[in-house]
């Protein structure tokens, strides 16, 4: 390194004797601008920190004029320093007046300086300040200087992460960038307000010990680590469980890709070699790739992102010894969990009551750990871009299940009003539990039944809580997707055995095994598909391996002895499915009596309508089911082509589109018409302006999240159901636009004084 009086680890070496030497934050910082100046023969030293006002402060300079600290700032679109923290980047120059961002600052005294180095301080790849040097003569700064200022900025990333220098900061300013307010908008997964601290899934590995005593064990250490590293990912790609092609393949692929990666190694050895420990060199590295990819447009790289982030987290796990995610049982009061993803069963290990909510970077409402989410009556929200980069375990954070929205890092009265929020949604809830006992019958009279969705044993004691009439649908796959291998059928009738004494008097309907597209189970082969979500999933998996649906039926009758059983299938396209399904569970009937089993006394097996094709079937299948339930998410998403998981289009059309409302108000005339029972078990049954419409319609039968129990009852304890069912039906009638029925019904309700 040229004119640096020895090199980037005799400097590391200082910067690390002045961090231990008893200062304030101030006296510290004024030392290391000293110490960079002296060992990188600079005239001028200084270190600007992001504010969180979107301004650059300037916080020590050796060199400038030292009245201007904490008097000098600039915005982010301002100066080579604003350029600098903008791009992430670098940025060194020979004759800096002449650059067209050049910003001149008379109260600093720096006009007579030519040469300027800046590096971006850098935190998970966003920069939070930025470190410069500056010589009177024009002169090109070496790549090695260049990489030493970078890794000096590691330490000061340190030092102002940690809160050091927040009281520092010019008054109003805010506090440092780091430390900032943000409000985030999320996908909403299950309702509720969550007032806590951020306790990461997946904790980050903090690093003590940033500058190396003997460079050559550290780089060791690195290639130990990243033999390990490879080896690990080796054995999970060529084990027997993941032989077969699939996305786990493709992602550990992808991992052992970027492990063998030359670019990535050389950079972290190099990051070694200039002082640094292993741990710290991937630090470093990983901050930098950040850097670059956080401001990429290609959707492609920007996805590389996660797998690099997660590769560097797994090889500093590897080079610290210590676990990849939080020991459950370790979990602190209040916890808010922050996860880039996370299945269900992970979930379920977490003390419930420590835990006031659950964010997720990854993973929308439909995901399986939504569906426990909701279970739990844990606040939830999931796609939240960025999160587990842009917090801090410890960090103030809100989450808003109902609205989708996270607040990182509050300020006092965004704490006091979501308080409130919380209070007067907890005074609301007590409203709704002192209907618990009361029926659910309508103003003019009319009984309406209400059930609830389930698909853990942790649900059940939902039905005394909101005084719910049963399960009307019973998640059979959520047991086997927790399970860590496929349950026996012994398993099976015991769990299942253990759900009906639960309920007692209570119905429940449990619905056969709605495996395949996205719900994988851990331990069965995964078929890839173009179009899972219309490939080979639910009834049609059972069909096909008979073995399976038999299994599950045989437990379902042993378990049911002497009492009703209720059975539904899922997605059912044709007549002569549910004739091949119904003609298997007969076959087991007849098994189990003559093999003298006490059996169920009555068996009722129906079917799930979320298929279009049964819409242009009904009388047929009318004329064969028990019962119907239609699952308006799955229905909703058929009819409108509409892939509910993809952002672009999820919200395109409304479940109150008159089409659609329309086709649900045949299915109710013909059961009806017919005297079979119909339900509705998707997320329409929970939302009260939704369930008006389906009341309109005729619906009379609903099943719906816990926490939908409560508004819903109320709002048919309020109602006059005839009234509104000539309402709906003029409407519908009339040909409403399909912007106008929400606002319609919305009006009806405020004519009405219905409040939810």
């Amino acid at each position: 390194m040229r004119g640096a009086l020895g090199g980037p680890r005799v400097l590391l070496r200082r910067l690390r004797e002045v961090m231990s030497e008893p200062a304030s934050a101030q006296e510290r910082l004024d030392r290391i601008v000293v110490l960079i100046a002296s060992n990188m023969v600079a005239e001028v030293c200084s270190v600007y920190v992001a504010r969180a006002d979107n301004t650059l402060e300037l916080y020590a300079t050796e060199g400038l004029n030292r009245e201007a600290v904490h008097l000098t700032t600039m915005r982010m679109d301002e100066g080579l320093v604003g350029l600098i923290a903008r791009e992430a980047q670098p940025l060194s120059l020979s004759d800096a007046h002449q650059h067209p961002s050049f910003s001149y600052r008379p109260e600093t005294g720096e006009e007579i300086y030519n040469s300027f180095l800046g590096v971006p301080i850098l935190r998970g790849g966003n920069a939070i300040g930025v470190l410069v040097v500056q010589n009177r003569a024009a002169r090109v700064y070496t790549e090695e200087e260049v990489e030493a200022l970078q890794t000096t900025a590691m330490v000061l990333a340190e030092m102002v992460a940690g809160g050091e220098l927040e009281a520092l900061a010019r008054p109003g300013s805010g506090g440092t960038v780091i430390r900032r307010p943000l409000q985030l908008k999320a996908e909403p997964i299950s309702d509720g307000i969550g007032l806590g601290h951020v306790v990461l899934h997946e904790p980050r590995v903090e690093i003590k010990n940033l500058v190396a005593d003997d460079p050559e064990l550290e780089s060791r250490r690195l290639q130990e680590a990243l033999e390990q590293l490879r080896a690990s990912i080796d054995d999970l790609v060529d084990s027997g469980g993941l032989s077969h092609a699939g996305e786990h393949r493709d992602v550990l692929e992808t991992f052992r890709m970027f492990a063998n990666d030359r670019g990535w190694i050389r950079r972290l050895q190099e990051a070694v070699n200039t002082g640094l420990t292993a741990e710290a060199a991937v630090e470093r590295v990983q901050s930098d790739v950040r850097a670059r990819l956080l401001r990429q447009t290609d959707p492609y790289l920007r996805e590389r992102l996660h797998d690099l982030d997660d590769l560097a987290n797994r090889l500093l796990h590897q080079l610290t010894g210590t676990a990849f995610t939080l020991a459950a049982e370790n979990l602190p009061e209040n916890a808010i969990l922050v996860a880039r993803a996370m299945g269900p069963a992970a979930l379920l290990e977490y003390q419930r009551l420590r835990l006031r909510g659950l964010i997720l970077e990854e993973g929308g409402s439909t995901s399986h750990v939504a569906i426990v989410a909701r279970a739990l009556g844990i606040p939830a929200v999931g796609k939240a871009e960025g999160i587990v980069g842009l917090v801090e375990p410890g960090d103030a954070i809100i989450i808003d299940g109902h609205a989708g929205e996270v607040q990182i890092r509050p300020q006092p009265d965004v704490q006091t009003a979501y308080a409130e929020r919380a209070r007067l949604r907890a005074r609301r809830q007590e409203q709704y539990r002192a209907l618990r006992d009361k029926p659910p019958v309508t103003k003019d009279g009319v009984a309406i039944d209400l059930q609830l969705n389930a698909g853990l044993l942790v649900d059940l004691p939902n039905l005394d809580e909101t005084g719910a009439a049963g399960v009307g649908l019973f998640r059979t796959e959520i047991l086997f997707m927790v399970a860590p291998s496929l349950p026996r059928a012994q398993q099976q009738e015991a769990l299942y055995r253990t759900i009906i004494d639960i309920a007692g008097r209570k119905p429940v309907t449990f619905r056969t095994l709605d495996i395949g597209g996205d719900k994988v189970l851990p331990y069965l082969k995964k078929i890839e598909e173009e179009n899972p979500a219309l490939g080979w999933r639910a009834v049609r998996v059972g069909l096909d391996r008979p073995a399976l649906l038999r299994t599950q039926f045989r437990a379902l009758l042993n378990a049911a002895r002497e009492r009703e059983l209720r059975i539904m299938l899922p997605m059912v396209a044709t007549v002569e499915e549910f004739e091949a399904a119904r003609a298997m569970l007969l076959r087991e009937r007849e098994r189990q009596k003559r093999l003298s089993q006490a059996g169920p006394k009555q068996v009722h097996l129906g079917v799930m309508l979320e298929v279009p094709s049964l819409l242009f079937d009904l009388e047929r299948i009318i004329d064969r089911v028990d019962f119907i339930s239609i699952g308006t998410n799955d229905l909703m998403q058929f009819m409108f082509a509409v892939d509910r998981d993809n952002a672009l289009v999820s919200t395109r059309f409304d479940p109150l589109h008159p089409a659609f409302l329309r086709a649900l108000g045949r299915v109710a005339a013909l059961a009806n018409e017919r005297g079979k029972r119909v339900s509705i078990c998707g997320e329409m049954a929970g939302k009260p302006l939704e369930a008006m419409a389906l009341l309109g319609l005729g619906f009379r039968s609903f099943s719906m999240s816990p926490s939908g129990i409560g508004p819903i009852k109320a709002l048919v304890r309020a109602i006059d159901v005839t009234a509104l069912q000539e309402f709906v039906a003029t409407r519908l009638a009339e040909g409403v636009e399909a912007p106008r029925m929400r606002a319609d019904l919305a009006d009806f309700a405020g004519a009405a004084e219905l409040s939810f």
